[in-house]
């Protein structure tokens, strides 16, 4: 069997790997700060370019502090008012790069910089509540507005004295949740973002600041549902607004907003109930661009509206073959053409749109993924983030005019990148698979990566993480970009000794095999390497950065030709001199779940034990997001006929079934009725459950704590590991 990796490579990486001195547990894993340390976030760049502010709890206080870096990252300070008890939220710069507008708390503060020193001048210019966010300033930079509780709020900075906030629309209306848990526990209107978010802004100002565009949702005609809690005095039928495939969904519309009259306008898109706003902006001229994306992925539209005019369509494209897809949209630094990032070809890549000519003109390579939106450079230049040149990365490329792309990110590992205003500097979120994210610069021309902010807590460097390897294999062959597979591999000491170990495939999903930090799972798989088992993790049909034809496959597929590519895996793992397949396990979460119970229903004895936490079991109750892989009942009825319940005869191994009660995502109902057929058919089986657990099971510390270490001890118990 073809195999590009040699065995010995896994030896000679791995050898140099310290033991633990204190193996990881699962309070570690689940309380994970002190490894993970603190992210830095609310980056913001100096409207000059000088500086980049930030905010980050260095001494995890509990509490992050406003933070500002050089653009070479060579000096920082932290900028904060004595005794600060309040996080920094938000914040936004003043055009003069002389000050700072800081969501703290409840408060917005002022912090007016001064020239050549660290002193500031720091008061609370209004108490805008708690619940504030996506704080943002006029271009004038005479008011701030922001989100709450549903509605646009203004506070005037104009004056020696700025004014008290004022409500400027009111088009909120408050939800149907009796119990305000899970994803769909939202405003039954609102200005905001959807429940499946998309790139869209909540409102963006237009440049002469008389308008605010926003982005209004409207969920009073989608289906009540009612999820049960458990935990109160008595039993509540906790109600909420859920959509199933097939259903109308919420209506996310555009409007205007006028500044001084707070009148609102919609403007006159249709199918506001089946198609997402994916983005929308404005021009430097106060062209507005909108961005718009039927739900099951397969048609988008982008249109501009000019003042006072209708929208006019600028760009369109179909391909019913489409799954989850991941475009984007921005305007060229000069506002004359757009920038969209759309899969008209194999790959992901950035076309240049005309407002008058309907031709797209392809501007990155053809051999990668574009990630995101493109970033327009003042000099001409084009930035975007890229699976070049290794898929399981991300990294920054800059392109100038009529040269050749150039690599800007060299560090190893996923990057997000936020460059400065005037495109000379580049700061980065960085993480890889043993490196929790932390915060570098460098220069956009090239030169060496700046480590601003300190990786990791304080038990990081005894934790003795163990590095994965990267492996390339046969797949099935089926599809282009199925001949062969990506992986990756973590391997436990035992099996550096020349012993055989069970194997955990885990977490299963899509897109996994990525150089990046992997929070709590990213702790589970290490603790399970500690615990002697080897953990393999690898990019199944539908993941991104093997071409259209790999990606789009998973289209009606989920359960089905997924399983083909776990079946390659364990056959590669066959010819391994480390790997036990006949203690072979594999668990996930969502579509992991439905992946692990479908491998044990379809596949039996490919795996001795499986785990599923909510597992997406049952099409017919899949969200109204994932009709872009199952379509609708009226247009596809076949694909909704692909539950779990008629393939439940064919169990043979260990099955622990994982669920919160209050999940509102993969409704627990589904593994209720799975649960009930498994019975009447008299298999054998766990189930673990939750009561005030949602879709996110590990979110919680106590759920986490208590559904992990099911986890553990039943692959302990049934792959026959004794500690």
């Amino acid at each position: 069997m073809r195999t590009i990796l040699l065995t010995a490579a896994f030896a000679a990486a791995s050898a140099a790997q310290p033991l633990a001195a204190q193996p990881l547990t699962l309070d570690q894993v689940v309380q994970s700060g002190a490894i993970t340390g603190n992210t830095p976030s609310a980056l913001a760049w100096a409207p000059d370019s000088r500086s980049l502010a930030f905010a980050w709890d260095s001494a995890a206080t509990g509490t992050r502090a406003l933070w500002l870096v050089t653009a070479d990252g060579r000096n920082r300070r932290v900028i904060d008012a004595a005794g600060a008890r309040e996080s920094v939220r938000e914040l936004a710069w003043r055009a003069d790069a002389r000050a700072l507008y800081v969501l703290r708390g409840a408060a917005l503060t002022r912090v007016t910089l001064a020239t050549n020193r660290t002193a500031t001048l720091t008061d609370t210019v209004a108490i805008v509540g708690a619940d504030a966010h996506d704080l943002a300033l006029s271009p004038a930079g005479d008011q701030a507005a922001y989100l709450r509780n549903g509605d646009v709020w203004l506070v005037s900075l104009a004056g020696a004295t700025p004014g008290a906030p004022r409500q400027l629309t009111t088009v909120s209306v408050p939800g149907i949740a009796a119990v305000s848990l899970g994803t769909y526990a939202r405003l039954d209107c609102e200005i905001g973002s959807a429940t499946w978010a998309s790139s869209a802004p909540g409102f963006a100002w237009s440049p002469d600041g008389r308008t605010l565009a926003v982005h209004l949702v409207d969920r009073r005609a989608v289906r009540a549902v009612p999820f049960p809690y458990y935990l109160g005095a008595e039993t509540q039928v906790n109600m909420l607004r859920r959509s199933y495939p097939g259903d109308a969904n919420e209506s996310r519309q555009i409007a205007l907003v006028n500044v001084s009259t707070g009148a609102l306008t919609p403007l006159p898109f249709d199918q506001p109930t089946a198609v997402q706003v994916l983005n929308y902006a404005w021009s430097p001229d106060g062209t507005l661009m909108v961005d718009r994306e039927t739900d099951d992925a397969t048609e988008r539209w982008v249109h501009i509206v000019r003042p006072g005019a209708s929208p006019k369509l600028v760009y369109h494209d179909r391909r019913i073959s489409r799954i989850y897809t991941e475009h984007a949209s921005t305007w060229s630094h000069d506002g004359t053409h757009l920038l969209l990032t759309t899969d008209r070809d194999d790959r992901y890549r950035v076309y240049q749109v005309s407002l008058t000519d309907p031709t797209p003109r392809a501007l990155t390579p053809a051999t990668s993924d574009v990630q995101g939106e493109a970033i327009a450079l003042p000099n001409g230049a084009l930035a975007w983030l890229s699976t070049a040149p290794v898929v399981s990365e991300r990294h920054l490329w800059v392109m100038a005019r009529d040269k050749a792309p150039r690599r800007v990110t060299r560090r190893a590992g996923t990057h997000r990148a936020i460059v400065s205003p005037d495109g000379r500097f580049v700061a980065s979120i960085v993480s890889d698979d043993i490196t929790p994210p932390h915060l570098l610069m460098t220069a956009m021309s090239g030169g060496p990566e700046v480590t601003v902010t300190t990786p990791g807590g304080s038990a990081l460097s005894n934790a003795a993480l163990v590095a994965p390897r990267y492996v390339t294999f046969v797949g099935p062959g089926d599809v282009a970009g199925a001949d062969s597979l990506r992986a990756k591999v973590w391997l436990p000491h035992a099996a550096l000794r020349g012993e055989r170990v069970p194997v955990l495939f885990g977490p299963v999903y899509s897109n996994t095999v990525r150089n990046r930090w992997g929070g709590t799972y990213g702790l589970l798989q290490q603790l399970l390497v500690q615990r002697g088992y080897a953990v393999i993790q690898v990019d199944v049909r539908g993941s991104t950065g093997y071409g259209r034809a790999f990606r789009e496959a998973f289209l009606i597929e989920w359960g089905g030709k997924d399983l083909d590519d776990l079946d390659a895996t364990k056959r590669w793992l066959g010819a391994q001199s480390w790997a036990d397949t006949a203690r072979t396990g594999i668990f996930g979460s969502s579509y992991g779940g439905l992946i692990t119970v479908y491998s044990l229903f379809k596949r039996p004895g490919l795996f001795k034990a499986g785990v599923a936490g909510a597992s997406a079991t049952d099409p017919r109750f899949f969200g109204s997001d994932d009709v872009a892989i199952t379509r609708r009942p009226q247009t596809h009825p076949d694909a909704f006929k692909r539950g779990a319940l008629q393939y439940a005869g064919g169990l043979r191994d260990h099955l622990m079934l994982i669920h919160g009660l209050m999940d509102d995502v993969v409704p627990f109902k589904t593994t209720a009725d799975l649960a009930e057929e498994l019975m009447r058919q008299g298999k054998d089986f766990d189930l673990v459950i939750a009561p005030s657990a949602t879709h996110g099971w590990t979110a919680r510390p106590q759920h986490a704590r208590y559904l992990l270490g099911k986890l553990v001890e039943y692959f302990d118990r049934h792959l026959a590991l004794s500690h």
